[in-house]
């Protein structure tokens, strides 16, 4: 039996094959146990409520949720955890196929689901799909899209039984040619993800697992109120609890910028003054450990005087409405995005409007009208790695670890609260357990940051799923689109209003509604166009960015526009696209790049492919969608590449790795470039004080922008190596060439880089650097960079009975340009067409009153692995029309668009009814159904019973 005090037991277990006997607080977890008292970091933590399977591990071989789990429970236990399975002979074989089948993107996931892949092949050594997925349901991903997790379970049984081809290729080579007519040697081929080592052994290391040395841990006392005047702050009894460092409040900020925000500086630290919405932080404690930090914080007393509260955007609207925001603000921003408010909407943060031609006279000569209204309801992007930062300042310099997206433009932010020059605020970001946008900007990085002034020590900020949640969320809009077609199916013209709710702040939502603005007509040729949007602030969490930010929540009304107007002119929803689209080279909107790809192809090419398998007992229906994205965002991009005596090189980028494949794209640009084996280029990233500027990592940008800077520093460094050879060889330039690894003179005479260097230099050589930039210049001069095309189509299945809605097919299109790493296209667009179908079925966060009622991964249902797709096919479009390196344009947000449109079409088609609002749970479906019944009897003279 083990030795217990009141509060702490003496624990004896076997860890990864090595006995522990140690004593340990009983409130601890096993996964706080391993991660904190055993360094064993691969176990990930986000849900902390047992629902997404990123801290599973192995105990006495049986998979358990080591974050609901107690350290005492694994008294006389077993525990395997990701670090245990790696042996010296190489990675276990489930760990070998998760790389191989690029089953991993963020990574945060992946040691929980090889955990649980070891489970299940144990006991099951040859499971169907349809077993995986059972076995599996525990386990959350929010990058894959499931499919190659799928696929490497099945190679995983595969390697086991002695039956796996290591020769099978996943996609061959596409067969792009150089310019000199030869193939390329690791550009357009899918290599194995050179993070995947380290993100399968659990070796990956994140913000959440490197705190500052001698750290303390913060907790937010946050508001129960939506709007209140804040009378006082009792911290007296919280400051008494032992270990207790410092409680921070907004009184403690004296001397500094109290707020942030990159548009508009508009956003509280700490709530000064009055709290506008429920959640907001008012209070920080600092303490020795997070346990004790979180005892305390329920100890601090705020006293609250209620104000009338906004909870949606039409309340805000409404004329006597209560004013959020008494401030128009002031301090340097960061602005693309004009921002104009009025006295007359004070609670409308901007107004924008777009529009060409003469739109009335379009509609007085229509022949037909058709008007489309529907909301789209704010979403949780969740991604797994919880918020998190630590801060400290060490001789007048701030350094700051977070998961921030973009490094470089939080430290406008925090150099601007502490009155710093940008050279002594450090921010780095490891690797990111996700983000898809959410991780865009500041976040918590100030609250983290201002914690460590007032205490002088280290500071590490970990927030919960609920906390995450009620930092930032997706802009929820209501969308009126109004058309003018032609009786031949011509669009005449488009009149669009917009209101966009961007909760207690702005953020980025000022962008999201411009890009809103700019997207909701659809890539159509229109002669006319109207749109007003407007950004309205409410008593809610405030919003920003989420992948294709501003277009998927317009999206949804103006295809739906297009399928109803399809209907009442008696023309195939499909035809009316082609009729419509826009054709290559055609300047669609004013000042913007041309149409720079043939969407009339690229749509055959899908609906080619999209196709309903008949299933007795449940209604089936084809949907699709179309969209369009201003990919690349502002090209602005830095690099460098330094070569060492040895020839290796060292791509240095601001840019995140985030799950994108930053990291494994920048690599193969720099050695095909260089005509480096693969495994002598290391790309270094996001750290401001060893790194360069990258502006942001975001809108399917770093592929295009950040591989242009990072091709153009190896082609320094290559002329660099030109003129090297000709000084030691004493010839000109134009006698000597670069080919493969080595420089070669006319006469034969060649030269590794390594020993050239050497002689250039002498003695024990040197290393030179290349650099590249990108700037709005030449072919980047008209914006966007490149257009990025959303099309999906979707075969539908549905449950009569219980309205339950499957994505049974999924047709992706992928028109990217060139495919650096076609594996890496897959796994983007399967990945950002799963969160769509998520936000088509399921997903939405809803307010009762002032506080959410789903903060939780419970309530708030993202897809499962068992929501994948049975069939997927995926078109990755090449034509090599792109600004970016070899033709290419990004990916990873297209299929994000139109997904919500196409899921609602093709229920319209299955049901009779055409839904105005998402997701289509099985509660709305149902309805949808019995509304459908009920019209059908009533055209047919008879009667069906009421939905209750």
């Amino acid at each position: 039996m083990p030795e217990e005090t009141y509060d702490e037991t003496v624990v004896s277990t076997t860890v990864n094959g090595r006995r522990i006997k140690k004593r340990v607080e009983n409130r601890l977890t096993l996964a706080e146990f391993l991660r904190e008292k055993e360094g064993l970091r691969g176990t990930k933590v986000s849900c902390e409520s047992q629902v997404c399977g990123a801290c599973t591990v192995l105990v006495d071989d049986r998979p358990v949720s080591s974050c609901t789990v107690l350290a005492v429970e694994a008294d006389e236990a077993e525990v395997t955890t990701i670090e245990g399975l790696e042996t010296e002979a190489g990675l276990d074989p489930v760990q070998a196929a998760f790389a191989d089948c690029t089953a991993l993107q963020c990574g945060y996931c992946t040691p929980g689901f090889i955990m649980s892949t070891k489970a299940l092949l144990a006991t099951n050594p040859s499971p169907t799909r349809e077993e995986i997925e059972h076995e599996l349901e525990g386990n959350l991903c929010r990058c894959t899209g499931y499919l190659p997790i799928i696929e490497a379970v099945e190679q995983a049984a595969a390697r086991l039984a002695g039956t796996y081809d290591p020769d099978a290729a996943h996609r061959p080579y596409a067969g792009h040619l150089k310019e000199d007519g030869e193939p390329f040697r690791y550009v357009g081929r899918s290599i194995e993800r050179v993070d995947a080592g380290v993100k399968v052994t659990g070796r990956a290391r994140y913000a959440i697992d490197t705190p500052f040395p001698d750290t303390t841990h913060a907790v937010a006392v946050r508001s129960d109120r939506a709007h209140a005047t804040i009378l006082g702050i009792d911290v007296k009894v919280a400051l008494d609890v032992p270990g207790v460092v410092a409680v921070v409040t907004a009184e403690d900020l004296d001397g500094l910028y109290p707020r942030f925000g990159h548009m508009v500086p508009d956003h509280a630290i700490i709530a000064a003054g009055k709290v506008r919405y429920y959640g907001e932080p008012v209070a920080l404690v600092v303490a020795e450990t997070r346990h004790i930090a979180r005892d305390a914080a329920r100890l601090v007393e705020v006293r609250y005087e209620d104000l009338p509260a906004a909870m949606d955007a039409e309340a805000a609207l409404a004329p006597a409405a209560p004013v959020i925001h008494e401030d128009a603000y002031s301090g340097e921003a960061v602005n693309q995005v004009a921002i104009t408010r009025t006295e007359d909407e004070p609670n409308v943060a901007n107004t924008m409007h777009l529009g060409w031609g003469d739109v009335d006279a379009a509609f007085a000569e229509a022949d037909l009208v058709v008007e489309t209204e529907t909301f789209h309801p704010a979403l949780y992007a969740y991604a797994m790695e919880p918020y998190n930062s630590s801060a400290r300042f060490a001789d007048g310099y701030l350094e700051v670890t977070s998961t921030a997206q973009h490094p470089f433009m939080v430290i406008k932010d925090l150099a601007r609260v502490f009155d710093l020059p940008h050279s002594k605020v450090r921010v780095s970001v490891p690797y990111i357990g996700g983000g898809y946008g959410s991780k865009s900007y500041t976040k918590i990085e100030p609250l983290t940051a201002v914690a460590a002034w007032v205490t002088q020590r280290a500071v590490k900020l970990d927030l919960s799923i609920e906390e995450s949640i009620y930092t930032t969320r997706a802009d929820a809009a209501r969308t009126r689109v109004r058309s003018a077609f032609r009786k031949d199916g011509r669009l005449l013209a488009r009149d669009v209003d917009i209101v966009m709710d961007t909760g207690a702040y702005v953020d980025n939502s000022a962008t999201v509604l411009s890009k809103a603005v700019a997207r909701c007509f659809g890539p159509y040729s229109i002669p006319s166009l109207r749109v007003r949007g407007r950004l309205v602030y409410t008593n809610t969490v405030p919003a920003s960015s989420y992948r294709a930010l501003g277009a998927f929540q317009v999206n949804l009304a103006a295809e739906t526009n297009m399928d109803q107007a399809a209907e009442q002119l008696g023309i195939d929803a499909a035809d009316l696209r082609r009729i419509n689209l826009v054709p290559r080279g055609e300047r669609f909107i004013e000042g913007k790049r041309p149409m720079d790809t043939d969407l009339v192809d690229d749509f055959d090419q899908m609906m080619a492919r999209v196709r309903v398998e008949p299933r007795e007992g449940v209604l089936q229906a084809v949907g699709f969608g179309v969209g369009a994205n201003e990919g690349g965002a502002y090209p602005t991009s830095t690099a460098q590449v330094k070569m060492s005596p040895d020839g290796s090189a060292l791509v240095l980028s601001g840019s995140t790795e985030m799950g994108q494949g930053s990291r494994s794209i920048l690599t193969q640009i720099a050695a095909e470039e260089l005509g480096l084996d693969i495994a002598k280029v290391r790309v270094f990233q996001s750290d401001s004080a060893g790194t360069s500027f990258e502006r942001t990592t975001g809108g399917s940008r770093t592929t295009t922008m950040t591989g242009l800077s990072v091709q153009r520093a190896c082609r320094d460094i290559v002329q660099q190596l030109l003129a090297m050879a000709a000084t030691v060889w004493e010839c000109p330039v134009d006698d000597v060439r670069h080919v493969g690894d080595r420089i070669v003179h006319a006469d034969g005479r060649s030269e590794e880089f390594g020993p050239l260097i050497k002689k250039w230099y002498g003695g024990g050589g040197g290393e030179i650097t290349g650099r590249g930039t990108v700037r709005r210049e030449g072919e980047l001069q008209v914006q966007p960079s490149f257009w990025e095309i959303g099309m999906v189509a979707v075969a539908v299945d549905i449950d009569p009975e219980t309205g339950v809605t499957k994505v049974d097919q999924l047709v992706t299109m992928a028109d990217v340009g060139f495919a650096i790493n076609p594996m890496g296209v897959e796994g983007q667009d399967v990945g950002a067409a799963l969160q769509g179908i998520g936000g088509g079925l399921s997903e939405e966060l809803v307010y009762e009153g002032a506080q959410l009622r789903n903060p939780n991964l419970v309530e708030y249902r993202v897809p499962h692995i068992g929501d994948a797709p049975r069939r997927w096919d995926s078109v990755i479009v090449e034509r090599r029309d792109g600004t970016g390196p070899y033709g290419a344009k990004g990916g990873g947000e297209g299929a994000r668009i139109p997904m919500g449109g196409a899921i609602a079409s093709a229920v319209a088609r299955a049901t009779g009814v055409w839904p105005t609002e998402l997701p289509l749970t099985p509660e709305r479906v149902w309805r949808l159904i019995q509304e459908g019944e009920a019209a059908r009897a009533e055209a047919a003279g008879g009667s069906a019973p009421e939905a209750d």
